[in-house]
């Protein structure tokens, strides 16, 4: 690293400005031509039109024109191709060595009565479709503060409210992965009890997701439709009755000692940049590899920002089979996005390219650093349970919040969420941390994030002392201790089940 660049590999042949540059400066053994932002890239050397574009020794785009050494390499030269399938499967697995038993990690947190742990103690108010959304969130309202102080230990009622569940198909993709989302809410270790409520005539029938699911009803688990209850006003008395008996039930349970092993932790990012591949991605992906010794779980997900990187996964697939899947995500993708007339290179977003981000190639090498080095022990579709442990990958969208919403309906009880340009979002019922690629944006939006992993640039700490800090962070967070998002009381607005298909 010089005092003006970042080289991430001696056989790119772009550099990332650490600082804005004035035409002329000295980067290496070129000067720039023009002014080049913070965090863009710079061309070392001459690359002649149609060639590689080069950065973590990776083909990032194509040279659109001729570019001269020390010009500003951005969209205005640089062209995207797809990417080429031609894929390896399980040829860089890096074999995990465990943490022995005793001497394994450990968090305060909610054992369930079927073995499952969870990191918050919340009352959920699920909606079965938008029609119900109104009577939830006035469900939720009755129970403020003041109404809670008598439970402890509860983390708060909360209404998961969304805008489908009807003027849709009855089975397909769509169904299925609504079904799923609610399913996973229903379910999820951080939520102690349930208060279902539908109108009566959607297509996403309460009864349907009881009967398909085995789902029973009983105290911490209660449904209700308007149109049975004989409207809004009767069903929110009713139903503001109902979690009011689940309260003392709910305050019952206490954090008690839990392995490390029991985290499953979503791992995310939004609003990039051009460090996030540099600082907070790579520190998190180490984080993700420690928590994985510990026998813990890492869920990336996001298909699309790992375009033009899955041939790294599939690297690092456990067998063809998993790998395999993984490619055929990557394939349902391509096809979904040409039958809709778009690109995969829609993304990155208009923030990510000011940023300093070109291609989503580019954005997807350092959005799959995440997910650390270990072997790829699974992949699933959107809210699919999780089953194996170690690290794993979920489809979803690039949507930050339908990818998270994603994530905990498949057993993610914590999120761990990198951002460049900054982010101000949460993700109930399970807690989420912000880690800030560069200390600029960390300094300006310090209420908001909670670990500054620019020190990698700014401080020149290393990846693994980051990675250890943004772990221990989890452990506390895990164990009780508030992040930046839940005490600025965020998380009710961002559950957004991914909409497939069709509304009719």
């Amino acid at each position: 690293m010089s005092t003006n660049t970042v080289r991430l590999d001696p056989s790119d042949n772009v550099v990332t400005a650490l600082r804005a540059l004035e035409t002329g400066a000295q980067v290496e053994d070129v000067r720039t031509l023009t002014m080049i932002p913070r965090g863009h890239k710079i061309a070392t050397r001459a690359i002649p039109e149609g060639q590689p574009i080069l950065k973590y020794a990776q083909v990032i785009g194509y040279a659109g024109e001729a570019i001269e050494a020390g010009a500003h390499v951005h969209t205005q030269n640089v062209e995207f191709r797809g990417t080429a399938h031609d894929y390896e499967f399980s040829t860089d697995l890096r074999p995990v060595t465990p943490v022995p038993a005793e001497n394994r990690d450990s968090f305060m947190g909610y054992r369930r009565t079927d073995g499952r742990v969870g990191t918050r103690n919340t009352i959920a108010i699920l909606t079965s479709v938008n029609c119900s959304a109104t009577a939830a969130r006035k469900i939720a309202e009755a129970f403020g503060p003041a109404e809670l102080a008598a439970y402890p230990n509860v983390d708060g009622v909360t209404a998961f409210v969304h805008g489908t569940g009807c003027g849709m198909g009855g089975d397909g993709e769509g169904f299925d992965a609504l079904q799923r989302v609610m399913w996973g809410y229903a379910r999820h270790p951080n939520i102690a009890g349930v208060l279902m409520v539908g109108l009566g005539c959607e297509m996403n029938q309460i009864d349907w997701l009881l009967e398909a699911y085995g789902i029973e009803k009983g105290p911490m688990f209660q449904a209700m439709n308007i149109q049975d209850v004989a409207g809004l006003r009767r069903t929110v008395e009713v139903g503001v009755e109902k979690v009011r008996a689940m309260l003392p039930i709910a305050d019952q349970v206490r954090r008690e000692p839990c392995p490390a092993s029991e985290l499953t932790v979503a791992l995310q990012c939004g609003g990039s940049d051009a460090w996030s591949g540099i600082t907070a991605n790579p520190a998190l992906g180490y984080a993700c590899d420690l928590l994985v010794a510990q026998g813990g779980t890492g869920v990336l997900a996001e298909t699309p920002e790992i375009y033009g990187a899955e041939h790294l996964l599939t690297r690092r697939a456990k067998d063809v089979k998993t790998g395999e899947k993984l490619v055929k995500l990557i394939e349902w993708w391509e096809d979904y996005t040409a039958r809709n007339k778009g690109s995969m290179d829609n993304n990155p977003s208009p923030g990510n390219k000011k940023g300093g981000l070109t291609t989503i190639l580019e954005k997807s090498l350092g959005a799959a650093a995440k997910g650390g080095t270990t072997p790829l022990n699974g992949v699933y579709k959107y809210g699919e349970p999780i089953r194996e442990r170690g690290f794993v990958f979920m489809d979803s969208p690039g949507y930050d919040p339908a990818s998270v919403t994603g994530q905990i309906a498949s057993g993610c009880n914590l999120v761990a969420f990198t951002t460049g340009r900054g982010s101000a979002a949460g993700f109930k019922p399970s807690p989420s941390i912000k880690i800030a690629t560069n200390t600029e944006m960390y300094r300006r939006m310090t209420e908001d994030m909670d670990v500054d992993a620019g020190r990698i640039v700014s401080e020149g700490r290393s990846i693994e002392e980051l990675g250890r800090e943004i772990y221990d962070m989890l452990l506390r967070v895990a164990s009780g201790e508030m992040s930046k998002s839940e005490a600025q009381g965020l998380g009710d607005y961002e559950f957004v089940p991914w909409q497939i298909g069709a509304t009719m």
